[in-house]
């Protein structure tokens, strides 16, 4: 018979974090053995040197105690499906937070600060905090809450470390480059802090695990850098009831929140729906200047400190926006939506959606994905080029991007400028289309499609593509 047994918060250390095992089992006394088999520290927990439950655990089968069924766990019948569930006596509290000599000393200029103390410093101890992206945003915000003593530090990260991330990720070095970012991670904040625990999960974070994994966690700290990661953090923030400390950037700009829907507005209250695709370029396509996140990561980092520590006023209701240019701050009030299809008081969402169809679908146009644009490989450009074919090639990125790296024969019309040098082409020739990657090559199509061009492609990958596919001598940027 295939039994599940459900494992309580407190004792799923023993089983690698799991919340149930399932077992092959025909009473109640089977079932046990057969989880003592998998887990002999946990058996030692359970059971008495006689095999028997110790007085202060309970064992359930569904909703009846399995001492009120039968006078032995042999006696206890099972059948296929059937859930057992243990209870132990759970005192309500936290275990008790001690520090030893070197923690006293590391941690001395929070013990003396009065909004700290040595309880405030048992709290950072005992939180856990889970970090979203390891990346710009992660790197200073990581190292600081290691550096605080946050006893527990997840990070959610799959991604390889490339040599254009270290211009802003400073939790990383050249000699990383290659490696995966969460082992390099992981080194570097326990070399920072032996004291506190690195957990690193590997993987995409999705609807069908985010929930899941919130679930060991205090605090979620949101520092991704597209929009489905972003909509699906906050609604799992919101249905977990778990505080969301946000952050993103851009360029020379850069916004730090508390999202919290148990006392102010989410996400959601904010932008109800993403903007259309294409219309905000990702850092890889628009840039960002390399010390703005390790500037709004450490804000990010103080009000994960402040939540925790319990002092000072978090950024509930409030988005900060800083403008590095004109270094100014602006504090703008968000209040919570009452329609919010999320918070509000009648919710839409109620579970977790498919977000990558949520940002695509809001706002987008037909073509926002580049569906049905017609596209040609850099290797077939290439090939019509060598074959002695005369193809026009329009460059649409930025002068200063022009002098980074060209493809030879390229027309520059950057694409801030094409609405009004429309009248330097002629619509009746064909135009092959390229930019960094592919993005803004699809703003150009449809814009020169709504001027009445109908010879049309786009290049995909753009320079970067070709740089790295046929001319090895470009730089990539």
């Amino acid at each position: 018979m295939a039994v599940s047994i459900l494992i309580p918060t407190p004792l799923r250390r023993y089983v690698d974090g799991a919340k149930r095992v399932q077992v092959e089992a025909s009473t109640a006394q089977e079932a046990i053995a057969a989880l003592a088999a998998l887990s002999p520290d946990l058996a030692s927990q359970l059971l008495d040197e006689q095999g028997a439950l110790r007085s202060f655990v309970n064992l359930y089968l569904e909703d009846q105690n399995v001492r009120v069924l039968a006078p032995s766990l042999q006696e206890v019948s099972l059948k296929d499906g059937d859930v057992l569930t243990i209870v132990p006596a759970i005192a309500g509290g936290a275990p008790e937070v001690r520090f030893s000599r070197e923690e006293i000393l590391r941690y001395s200029r929070h013990l003396i600060m009065p909004e700290v103390t040595l309880e405030g410093q048992k709290r950072l101890k005992g939180a856990k905090v889970l970090c979203i992206g390891a990346g710009g945003l992660g790197s200073p915000l990581a190292l600081y809450l290691a550096a605080a003593g946050v006893g527990t530090i997840g990070l959610v990260d799959f991604d390889t470390l490339d040599l254009t991330n270290l211009q802003r990720q400073v939790l990383y070095s050249t000699a990383d480059v290659g490696r995966p970012k969460l082992d390099a991670a992981k080194e570097r904040l326990t070399d920072l802090n032996p004291e506190i625990e690195v957990v690193t999960h590997s993987l995409q974070l999705a609807s069908w695990n985010a929930l899941e994994l919130f679930e060991g966690y205090d605090i979620i700290a949101d520092g991704t850098d597209n929009f489905p990661t972003r909509y699906l953090v906050n609604d799992a923030c919101v249905l977990s009831g778990k505080p969301n400390v946000y952050a993103s950037i851009f360029r020379f700009e850069g916004q730090v929140s508390v999202f919290d829907a148990s006392r102010g507005p989410c996400y959601r209250c904010l932008f109800p729906e993403p903007p259309p695709p294409g219309l905000v370029p990702s850092c890889a396509e628009g840039g960002v200047l390399g010390v703005l996140p390790g500037i709004i990561g450490s804000l990010q980092a103080l009000e994960v400190l402040k939540l925790i520590l319990g002092v000072g006023e978090p950024l509930v209701g409030r988005l900060s926006w800083f403008d590095a240019l004109d270094f100014q701050f602006r504090e703008l009030s968000v209040r919570k939506d009452p329609h919010c299809a999320v918070c509000g008081p009648s919710p839409s969402i109620t579970a977790l959606v498919d977000y990558e169809a949520f940002c695509q679908v809001r706002g987008a146009e037909p073509e926002g994905d580049g569906q049905g644009i017609p596209t040609v490989t850099v290797e077939e450009f290439h090939a019509r080029r060598q074959s002695g074919e005369t193809l026009a090639l329009l460059d649409v990125r930025e002068d200063h991007e022009a002098q980074i790296v060209g493809i030879p024969g390229a027309i520059r019309y950057p694409l801030s400028q094409l609405p009004a040098r429309l009248h330097e082409l002629d619509s009746a020739n064909s135009y092959t289309l390229h930019c960094h990657r592919s993005g803004r090559s699809l703003e150009a199509y449809r814009l020169l499609r709504k001027a009445g061009f109908g010879h049309l492609q786009v290049l995909a990958g753009g320079v970067d593509a070709w740089a790295e596919r046929i001319d090895h001598s470009l730089p990539r940027y």
